[in-house]
């Protein structure tokens, strides 16, 4: 039996997700993949600290005050904005990511001219934040679409 190629869908899901794993969030791990309209990958981000701060002093936890992870960490789709080395190499891209963006990530994903958002879970689809994004990004024309393809498997024993 010949097994069929992974479909671009899957394979740029399957990089988010690969993403993913590199965070050190206990609750949600996130992965973000930006692809150009050649099928080029431009970034990819992971929901983590900022760079440069000693991650030891920062805590993972949902508490509260000063003890709250989401004071400190920076969103898998904004990590790959901000590791695109041209800015302006996002206007028209596709981003993949594991959750449907936030309404902070959104205002980043419109602003750079993404024109396309592939996601998989919108596990927090009844907040706030979450219908403001959709908002956005419809007022702004972004086509939002959730992955209907497989979750690819990485299956490190070749």
């Amino acid at each position: 039996m010949i097994k069929s190629n992974i479909s671009w869908d899957e394979y740029f899901m399957g990089i988010a997700l690969l993403s993913s794993e590199r965070s050190k969030d206990p609750n949600t791990k996130v992965g973000a993949c930006i692809v150009d309209e050649n099928k080029k990958v431009v970034s990819i981000g992971y929901n983590g600290m900022p760079s440069g701060c000693d991650e030891s002093q920062l805590s993972w936890n949902k508490g509260e005050g000063l003890d709250s992870k989401y004071l400190y960490v920076c969103h898998a789709e904004f990590n790959a904005i901000l590791n695109t080395r041209n800015g302006s190499a996002l206007r028209g891209c596709t981003l993949y990511v594991t959750l449907f963006p936030c309404n902070e990530c959104t205002k980043a994903i419109i602003q750079t001219g993404i024109k396309e958002v592939v996601y998989i879970s919108n596990k927090y689809e009844n907040t706030t934040g979450v219908q403001a994004s959709k908002r956005m990004l419809l007022l702004a024309g972004v086509k939002i679409r959730h992955y209907e393809g497989r979750i690819p498997e990485i299956n490190y024993d070749r």
